[in-house]
């Protein structure tokens, strides 16, 4: 894992230690031997890519939290995945994509879903709502139970983040 680097020999005592723990402990929540070996790979590459890995003092409460993480991103992928192939069901058959444009549109969601973490379900709706099926406010309102006032905060909330992404 690499020469002289201590944060190195850290995190390769802390593999050694307990990448086989954390397998099991994913394999129980995803049943899959394979998945749970997938996720926690890609556990210990976040830890690696920590700034200060020796400042970890509960490092099995880390890795799991880490994975259960990993684990709600992959569902939350699957999700989205599902939902976009079952509207492309309903596209007559010339119009559908290749599968590397079917990839390109799931990164484009999932970078989407997670532009819009942390607004509420409602804000997350009408922002959808106005944006991909151009619904005026009132529509929005009238869909979602709330005030035109309520659609036009939550679409601040949401332009506020999309401002924000782009300035990062």
């Amino acid at each position: 894992m690499g020469g002289h680097n201590p944060h190195y020999q850290i995190i390769g005592q802390m593999f050694q230690k307990d990448y086989r723990w954390l397998c099991a402990a994913v394999g129980r929540t995803l049943g899959c031997p394979h998945g749970a070996q997938d996720i926690a790979s890609e556990t210990f590459l976040r830890v690696l890519a920590l700034p200060d890995p020796t400042a970890i003092r509960e490092p099995r409460a880390l890795l799991t939290t880490i994975a259960r993480r990993l684990v709600y991103e992959g569902w939350r992928r699957q999700d989205l995945e599902r939902a976009y192939l079952e509207s492309l069901a309903l596209v007559p058959q010339p119009v559908h994509p290749s599968p590397e444009e079917r990839a390109l549109v799931i990164e484009a969601l999932l970078a989407v879903d997670r532009l819009l973490n942390g607004l509420s379900a409602k804000a997350k709706a009408a922002f959808l709502y106005h944006q991909l099926d151009g619904l005026t406010y009132s529509e929005i309102g009238q869909r979602l139970g709330v005030s035109t006032s309520r659609v036009q905060q939550y679409m601040v909330e949401a332009f506020k983040r999309c401002y924000q992404a782009m300035q990062a």
